[in-house]
């Protein structure tokens, strides 16, 4: 591993990163997105929970395209959809495939230009610096659009 720092002297590693697991989803529209950040791992509960505030937060009928992670096949979710009347409806992408999934464009900038080098002293800092980053992202629609235009989502 290489890292900056003095000639010759051992880097120290301020840090034990010895915290949870913080996860995150999201879902996008033209203008907008929507996240949810979960500590652990994405689960059944978790994809309908999500899917509950995306409920809550946009109206009419939504289409959800969905990568294929197993708590996405999940029978609970499954039902989940269908008692929602209709509203929900779902279509998978191809497998391996994160290219024509704009919501994989929101992680890579939000990894690699709002939190670059961010060494936070517990989960609970990392918790709150990454909301505030996807909060000011939410805040740029160009951005949000160029992460459509990144995705081969629809081909030309």
């Amino acid at each position: 591993m290489r890292t900056w720092g003095p000639a010759r002297a051992d880097p120290v590693l301020q840090y034990h990163f010895n915290w949870k697991t913080l996860s995150a989803a999201a879902g996008i529209t033209w203008w907008n997105f929507y996240f949810r950040l979960y500590s652990g791992t994405i689960r059944t509960t978790e994809v309908m929970d999500f899917l509950g505030h995306l409920l809550r937060h946009l109206p009419g009928r939504l289409l959800v395209v969905w990568d294929r992670l197993p708590a996405q096949r999940a029978r609970l979710v499954a039902d989940f959809i269908r008692a929602q009347g209709g509203r929900l409806a779902v279509e998978w992408l191809p497998g391996y495939a994160p290219e024509l999934n704009p919501v994989e464009y929101i992680w890579g900038y939000w990894k690699h230009h709002e939190l670059p080098n961010f060494c936070p002293r517990d989960f609970a800092q990392l918790s709150y610096h990454a909301r505030q980053a996807l909060c000011r992202m939410r805040r740029r629609p160009a951005l949000v659009m160029a992460f459509w235009e990144q995705a081969d989502f629809f081909p030309l």
